[in-house]
C-alpha cells in the first residue's frame, strides 16, 4: 500500500479538501451522537492551533494533554501539529506525582486539561514546572473557585478556539505546513514505566506514516471502517486507530460519553473494528460467566452445547468449514451466540484486536468460539504501534502472527530456538527524549531491540516473555512467568497472578481474585462477606482458587506448576505504585511490598 508523502497534519488538510462533508468524528454528549465532518475537524483544529500561537507557543513547542478520549483531545493534538508543535499525552488516571514528572520532564509549555480534577493535579505541582506558561481547560465547571492569580494562568478550550478564529485566514498554518517534514517529531508517548521512570518516546510523522500500511493491510481497513475510541490516547495502541489510520484512510472515529459507558456505547455504535487490551477481554469473559451463572438451567445447557459445537471452529477459516459445521454454527448463532454478540456490542465487528500485553489463549479461543473475529497483535511504543498480527483467515491462537507490511525483522538467538525480536523500518521511533543512553541501547545500527524473547513457528511469531522477566530457579531451570500467569488468568475467578521463582526451589505466586466474579459465586452459595478482604479470607474462596490453580497446573510442565500461593487481601493499585497507568504489574514494587508474604511461601 502506498501513502502520500504527507505528514499527519498535512493529510488532515488534504482530507478536509477531498472529503469535506463526510463524517470524520462522532461525539456523544448527554446521550446524543453529534457528527463532525472532515472540514469541521480541520477547521476547529486550525483555530485551536492558531490560538496556541496567539498564546505565545513557538514552533517545536510542547503541548500536553490530560483527559479521557473526546474530540477536544484530537483537536488539541492536530491543532498543535498544524502549527509545528509536539503533543505529549498524560494518563488521566495518573496521580499528581506522575503528572508532575511527565509534564516537567517533557518540558511542556501549554497543558490542556479536561476538568477541574486534572487541572488541580497540575496546579499542585506548579512549583516543579518552571516552563509551563498556560493551562487550557475543556470543561469550565469549578473554574470560578480558583484564586485570581491562578485564574490568570488558565484559559478555556473555547476561548483558545475563538482566539484562533479571530487571528485570520490561517496563513501561519500554511507556512508551518510548508516547512513541515516527515522527519519532524510530532508526538511524544511516555512508556508505562513498569521497571522505572517513564521514558518519552519521540515519534516522527514518518514513523506514523510508516506503520499505517501494515495495519491497514493486515486488518483490512478502509474508509468505511468505524471505531469506538476509549483506551487512553496517550497510549500508542489507541493513537494508531484514532488518529494515524483514520486520517490517512478517511475512516470514522466515535467518542463515547466516558470510559464508564463503553459497554453501552459499543452497543449503540456497533463498530466494524474494536481494540481491547487483555483486561477488557478478561472482564467481558467474566461478565458472560456471571450472566450464565445467574440464568436458568435450560439457557445454561444451550450455552454449553453451543460452545462445545463451535469450539473446533475457533481457529478454522470460515472458507474451510464443512456443511455440517456451517449448520452447527448457524443453529448456535440464532439460539445463543447472536444474543451474546449483541450483549458485548460486537455483532458487526469485522475484526477485533487484543494487544499491549499477554492474553490467556483460552480467552482468545472463547471469543472466537462466540463468533467474534478476535486476533492477537503485537507492537510497542517504540515501534509506533502494531508490527505483527494474525491475518483474518490464518489465526494460530497463542501467537501474534507474522510481521506486517514494511517491517524487517530478525531473531537474535539466545538458545533453545528462541531469541530477542529485533525490527527495522520507517515505524521505528526516533529515540527517548533527553535520554541518549537508553536510546543507544534500544536502537543499534537501525535495529530496534524490542526486549521480547520470541520463537518463530511456521511463519508466526510467538512471544515467550520479556527478556528481563525470564526467571531461573534454584535448580537452574529457565521459566517464563507470563506463560504461567496467563494460564492462571484464563480462570474468570483470577484477575492477577504474579509469579515468584527467581532463585527459588519451586514456583510460588501472589494471586488477586476477580472481586466481581468471586462475589457472585459466593452470593450464589450464600457465603457471608462484607468487603474484598473478608471475601478473600473466606475458606471456600481459598478452596475455589486452589481448584482453579490445580486446573491451570494440569496444563503446565511440572517445573512450571505453582506449588504454593498467597491470596492478596486488596486489589493492586496504581496509586500505590503496584501497577502502571496501563495496569501492567510492577514486579519489583510488588516483590518489595509483599516480601514477608513471599518468604512465608517458602518457610
Amino acid at each position: 500500500m502506498t501513502l502520500p508523502d504527507l505528514t499527519l497534519p498535512q493529510m488532515l488538510r488534504e482530507r478536509a479538501r477531498t472529503d469535506a462533508q463526510r463524517v470524520a468524528i462522532r461525539q456523544k454528549d448527554f446521550g446524543i451522537w453529534k457528527p463532525f465532518t472532515w472540514a469541521q475537524y480541520h477547521e476547529r483544529a486550525a483555530h485551536f492551533g492558531q490560538g496556541l500561537l496567539q498564546l505565545g507557543l513557538g514552533a517545536g513547542g510542547h503541548v500536553g494533554v490530560i483527559a479521557e478520549n473526546r474530540i477536544e483531545w484530537v483537536l488539541a493534538q492536530m491543532g498543535a501539529g498544524l502549527v509545528g508543535a509536539i503533543t505529549v499525552g498524560v494518563y488521566p488516571t495518573s496521580p499528581t506525582a506522575e503528572v508532575a514528572y511527565v509534564v516537567g520532564h517533557a518540558d511542556i509549555e501549554v497543558m490542556v486539561c479536561e476538568d477541574q480534577e486534572q487541572t488541580d493535579k497540575v496546579l499542585q505541582a506548579l512549583e516543579q514546572l518552571p516552563r509551563l506558561k498556560k493551562i487550557i481547560v475543556m470543561e469550565t465547571k469549578g473554574l470560578r473557585s480558583f484564586a485570581p492569580e491562578v485564574r490568570q494562568l488558565i484559559a478555556t478550550f473555547a476561548e483558545v478556539e475563538q482566539l484562533g478564529a479571530r487571528a485570520g485566514q490561517g496563513a501561519a498554518i500554511d507556512e508551518a505546513l510548508a516547512r513541515q517534514r516527515l522527519d519532524d517529531i510530532g508526538l511524544m508517548i511516555y512508556t508505562s514505566g513498569s521497571t522505572g521512570k517513564p521514558k518519552g518516546a519521540m515519534i516522527s510523522w514518518r514513523n506514523m506514516r510508516g506503520v499505517v500500511p501494515g495495519i491497514v493491510e493486515r486488518l483490512r481497513l478502509d474508509a468505511a471502517t468505524t471505531h469506538l475510541s476509549y483506551l487512553p490516547l496517550c497510549h500508542v495502541a489507541e493513537q494508531m486507530l484514532t488518529t494515524f489510520c483514520p486520517v490517512y484512510m478517511g475512516s470514522q472515529v466515535n467518542f463515547g460519553e466516558s470510559i464508564r459507558t463503553v459497554q453501552e456505547d459499543l452497543r449503540e455504535v456497533a463498530p466494524s473494528m474494536f481494540l481491547g487490551v487483555p483486561r477488557i477481554w478478561e472482564k467481558l469473559h467474566s461478565a458472560i460467566t456471571i450472566k450464565m451463572q445467574e440464568t436458568g438451567p435450560l439457557r445454561r445447557a444451550l450455552y454449553a452445547r453451543a460452545l462445545a459445537a463451535c469450539a473446533p471452529l475457533a481457529e478454522k477459516p470460515r472458507g474451510q468449514w464443512s456443511l455440517a459445521e456451517r449448520l452447527h454454527y448457524g443453529l448456535s448463532y440464532w439460539t445463543v451466540l447472536r444474543a451474546l454478540q449483541n450483549f458485548i456490542g460486537l455483532r458487526e465487528a469485522r475484526v477485533a484486536l487484543t494487544g499491549a500485553a499477554p492474553i490467556p489463549p483460552d480467552v482468545v479461543r472463547f471469543f472466537r468460539t462466540l463468533g467474534v473475529p478476535l486476533i492477537e497483535v503485537y507492537g510497542l511504543t517504540e515501534s509506533t504501534g502494531m508490527v505483527t498480527g494474525h491475518a483474518l483467515d490464518d489465526v494460530a491462537v497463542g501467537t501474534v502472527g507474522p510481521v506486517t507490511e514494511g517491517v524487517q525483522y530478525r531473531i537474535a538467538t539466545t538458545g533453545e530456538d528462541m531469541g530477542e525480536l529485533q525490527i527495522r523500518g520507517d515505524m521505528v521511533f526516533c529515540g527517548y527524549y533527553k535520554n541518549p543512553e537508553a536510546t543507544a541501547q534500544t536502537i543499534v545500527d537501525g535495529w530496534l531491540h524490542t526486549g521480547d524473547v520470541v520463537r518463530e513457528e511456521r511463519g508466526q511469531i510467538r512471544i515467550v516473555d520479556r527478556l528481563k522477566d525470564i526467571m531461573i530457579t534454584a535448580g537452574g531451570k529457565n521459566l517464563t512467568p507470563s506463560e504461567i500467569e496467563n494460564t492462571m488468568k484464563a480462570s474468570p475467578y483470577i484477575k492477577e497472578c504474579i509469579i515468584v521463582a527467581e532463585g527459588r526451589k519451586f514456583v510460588g505466586a501472589l494471586v488477586q481474585i476477580d472481586y466481581e466474579t468471586v462475589a457472585k459465586w459466593a452470593e450464589a452459595r450464600r457465603l457471608p462477606f462484607t468487603h474484598f478482604r473478608s471475601l478473600v479470607e473466606t475458606p471456600q474462596v481459598r478452596e475455589l482458587i486452589d481448584l482453579e490453580i490445580g486446573q491451570g497446573n494440569a496444563r503446565l510442565a511440572q517445573v512450571s506448576q505453582i506449588r504454593r500461593f498467597h491470596l492478596l487481601a486488596k486489589e493492586l493499585d496504581h496509586d500505590d505504585g503496584e501497577v502502571t497507568a496501563t495496569m501492567k504489574v510492577r514486579r519489583a514494587s510488588i516483590y518489595k511490598t509483599y516480601a514477608a508474604e513471599i518468604e512465608a511461601l517458602y518457610s
